[in-house]
């Protein structure tokens, strides 16, 4: 074999290894607890649109969906909060119980007034957070979601994952909803999360 060409292959096996270790930690069963769920999720304390606390723990009780965003987003964001809306109104009445949470990663910029003014096209339903680096680098961690700053200055991006997670009313994960699945398939999951 050509000896360049050996060097570009270690590094594309070593980094496919990397990658096929992460997918498996990350979404291996709970140690403890609950067998055959993904540890996902957890305690926290963050800082509604309206400047107030809101822990974990006043969500207990109902079903709630995650997802991780940020106002400056050009189009994934809106159109996942849009897409959430409408599932809202879709589900009826028997969505009446279910919350959204839209998490910022970016919340150098995202106030709570920001996150207040950016929110009032969508759903009431969906309750922006925010709070400091360290809580929401806790809450990236705890839900393993991936996030990065792309760029400088004032004009930078956030590359970060897509995946509206769900949660039941003991704020247990039980699954996500992916941006490519159908309509019927979202609402199958939510009649589930709503159900149980």
């Amino acid at each position: 074999m050509n000896r360049r060409l050996i060097l570009p292959l270690v590094v594309f096996l070593i980094g496919a290894l990397a990658l096929a270790a992460a997918a498996i930690i990350t979404f291996s069963p709970r140690q403890q607890g609950q067998s055959g769920t993904a540890s996902v999720g957890g305690p926290f304390t963050l800082t509604t649109a309206e400047g107030k606390p809101l822990t974990d723990k006043e969500l207990r009780g109902a079903p709630f969906l995650v997802f991780f965003g940020f106002t400056h987003c050009p189009d994934v964001c809106p159109t996942k909060l849009f897409e959430i809306s409408e599932t809202l109104r879709a589900a009826g009445t028997k969505g009446d119980k279910l919350k959204a949470l839209f998490i910022s990663v970016d919340p150098e910029r995202d106030t709570p007034e920001v996150m207040k003014s950016y929110l009032g096209s969508f759903d009431p339903r969906i309750i922006g957070l925010t709070g400091s680096r360290p809580q929401i680098d806790a809450m990236l961690k705890a839900y393993r979601v991936y996030s990065k700053k792309v760029g400088e200055g004032e004009d930078y991006t956030m590359d970060h994952a897509a995946a509206v997670y769900l949660l039941d009313s003991d704020a247990n994960f039980v699954g996500t909803v992916d941006y490519h699945e159908k309509d019927e398939t979202i609402m199958a999951k939510l009649k589930r999360l709503v159900a149980g």
